[in-house]
């Protein structure tokens, strides 16, 4: 069971998230029946604590995805942030823990929008893939966002772009 366990989080650790979520829930499930052998007999409570260990590994595995995601969209919002309009800055990402890979692009301010009540900046930001290294195609994925200011830091403002980038796990 541990070497399985230690299997599973290796692939999970890789950061691919379709392998990370079934390996979670692969991982749960076996748990989860761990536990109800050592507790019942009954099928039908066995299948519920199976069920309710596998929530639990879901639910935990998107709120670490989320908290990854804040954490890009934060840094991409503190370079954007700190930019004149028209002007490019570079950002990168370095994951404490490597869920997902570490990633880096470009940001550009497109327009501020300044009022009594805002203060909130349209940007364009690139994801830098491979950059033509082993003879690979270099691949920059283009987004666009809203940023503002809460007073104390510029915080992500919209949620379509982050949703065909991070699905609906922001």
């Amino acid at each position: 069971m541990l070497g399985s366990a230690l299997a599973l989080s290796a692939f999970a650790l890789s950061g691919c998230s379709s392998l990370m979520s079934e390996g979670t829930t692969a991982a749960a499930g076996i748990g989860g029946a761990a536990i109800a052998a050592k507790v019942t007999d009954n099928a039908a409570v066995a299948t519920g604590i199976g069920l309710g260990v596998q929530a639990g590994a879901r639910a935990a595995l998107q709120a670490s995805q989320r908290a990854i995601h804040t954490d890009t969209q934060d840094q991409i919002a503190q370079v954007a942030g700190a930019l004149a309009d028209n002007t490019v800055g570079n950002w990168q990402i370095q994951h404490r823990i490597p869920l997902e890979p570490n990633e880096h692009g470009r940001v550009v301010v497109t327009r501020s929008i300044n009022g009594p009540l805002v203060n909130c900046k349209e940007i364009l930001f690139t994801v830098d893939g491979a950059d033509g290294a082993k003879g690979e195609a270099a691949q920059v994925d283009f987004f666009i966002a809203s940023i503002c200011h809460d007073g104390k830091q510029w915080k992500w403002a919209t949620a379509e772009p982050a949703t065909a980038r991070w699905g609906s796990l922001q």
